[in-house]
C-alpha cells in the first residue's frame, strides 16, 4: 500500500516542486538582476537551465554539499603514517610552490 501511495503522489509532487522553485527563481532574477546589473529577463525554461547548470558546476549529485568529502579526506589523513604525510606535504609544496610558508607538520588538510 505504501509503495502505491509513493508511486501516485511522488511524481506530481516532484513536478510541482520543480515548477514552484523555478517560478520563484525566475521572478527573483527578473525582479533583481535587470535593475541591479543590467541583465536581461529570462523565461521559465531558461531559469531551469540556469538551475541545472549551477547544480552541475557548484552542487553535488550525492547530496550533503561536500561535507562527506571533507570528512573522508580527514579520515584518510589521520590514517597516514608520518612518512606518508611528509611525502604528501612535499608533493603539495612542489605543486603549489610552498606559498603557505611555515611548517605544516601535524596539521590536517581541512
Amino acid at each position: 500500500m505504501k509503495k502505491i501511495w509513493i508511486a501516485v503522489i511522488a511524481p506530481p509532487a516532484i513536478v510541482l516542486f520543480v515548477w514552484l522553485f523555478g517560478e520563484l527563481v525566475m521572478h527573483l532574477w527578473n525582479w533583481l538582476l535587470p535593475s541591479l546589473f543590467g541583465f536581461r529577463t529570462i523565461t521559465f525554461w531558461q531559469t531551469l537551465g540556469v538551475l541545472l547548470l549551477s547544480r552541475i558546476l557548484f552542487g553535488s549529485w550525492a547530496g550533503g554539499g561536500g561535507g562527506n568529502r571533507r570528512s573522508r579526506r580527514r579520515d584518510k589523513w589521520e590514517k597516514m603514517t608520518p612518512e606518508e604525510r611528509e611525502r604528501l606535504g612535499q608533493s603539495w609544496r612542489a605543486r603549489c610552490g610552498g606559498f603557505a610558508g611555515g611548517n605544516d607538520e601535524g596539521k590536517s588538510p581541512a
